[in-house]
């Protein structure tokens, strides 16, 4: 078909794509809606050839309004599509979208209306721009009447958002939201701590601290019997150590003697009590550690971040968050 300059430029507003790939849509296809169907197709053909890469990077991006909030990731391939203008502009007009339409799954999200199609047909239309793969995930949304959110150091990585329980002024909100971009908190306090994740940080406790008693067991008979425990903590650093001359092979077999014969009678005498003591004492720690308003605020080490919440308002408190980043944590 014959186009024109006003063609290309509406065909690239409609679906995104670039001036060659619209240019040569246009060329291979018949009126308007076969320009675009041929972009899709190209991006269908895309998603389908790279389906088996990883969309390991990506853009995050947080928006909330009219008392609904969201986080959205649109994935891809490398970096350098995820810092791509264009790439960003197409997961904040999704996000837009999503957000307007107060979305609670992905699903909807993916469904609704863009350009001449749905936001999945854009997102697709995207990878055969791009020539990557990618794919909508990390979806989740907040309600209330005042969320603060966070998109840490404004670089699309990483995105958090709160709801308080009543309206303050200042940035409150934002610091919390920081707080939790920061230490990654579970839950809001131990009430939102599932028993089964008490029960699995009670159990790795347990192992962890009877690991640690046969140990200390071990390294004191080691250290009486004149030789040091970490020049036999692991068959390689006694191979290596010999090399070295630090160790002798009767050092090496006497050790193993001890190694084996001080654990064995050490696990066979632990004191239970004792050591469910000391997994309680470390299952609080964790939640100390893991609850959004016990954790020490991290502006402020002095308090906790209910402290610091109640240092504003005595009854301002957190009612809910959420927190989603693309890196490995």
């Amino acid at each position: 078909m014959e186009f024109t300059m006003t063609e290309i430029k509406k065909l690239r507003e409609m679906t995104g794509a670039g001036l060659a790939d619209c240019k040569k849509a246009l060329a291979e296809s018949d009126d308007m809606d076969g320009a675009v169907a041929y972009l899709r197709k190209k991006g269908a053909a895309v998603a389908a050839k790279r389906s088996d890469r990883e969309a390991a990077e990506g853009c995050v991006l947080v928006k909330a309004e009219n008392g609904f909030g969201a986080i959205i990731a649109l994935k891809c391939e490398t970096d350098f599509v995820a810092s791509n203008a264009d790439f960003v502009a197409l997961t904040q007009e999704i996000l837009n979208a999503a957000v307007a339409a107060k979305c609670s799954t992905l699903d909807e999200v993916k469904a609704l209306p863009m350009g001449e199609g749905t936001v999945q047909d854009a997102v697709v239309a995207r990878s055969g721009i791009t020539g990557e793969k990618m794919e909508l995930d990390g979806y989740c949304t907040l309600e209330g009447e005042n969320i603060a959110t966070y998109n840490h150091m404004g670089k699309n990585g990483l995105c958090s958002m709160l709801a308080l329980n009543k309206a303050v002024e200042g940035e409150v909100g934002k610091n919390v939201a920081m707080q939790i971009a920061s230490a990654a908190p579970v839950a809001i306090d131990e009430s939102g701590v599932s028993q089964e994740i008490k029960d699995n940080e009670i159990a790795v406790a347990v192992e962890k601290t009877k690991v640690e008693l046969v140990q200390k067991a071990v390294n004191a008979a080691l250290t009486k019997a004149g030789i040091n425990p970490a020049h036999v903590d692991s068959e390689d650093h006694m191979e290596s150590n010999m090399g070295k001359g630090w160790i002798t092979a009767e050092d090496v077999a006497r050790a193993k003697e001890i190694i084996a014969t001080v654990s064995e009678q050490t696990a066979a005498n632990l004191n239970e009590a004792m050591i469910q003591n000391i997994a309680k004492g470390r299952l609080n720690k964790f939640l100390r550690e893991s609850c959004l308003l016990s954790q020490e605020y991290i502006w402020d080490k002095t308090m906790t971040v209910a402290k610091y919440l109640q240092s504003v308002d005595k009854e301002l408190t957190v009612t809910g968050f959420k927190r989603f980043t693309l890196r490995a944590e």
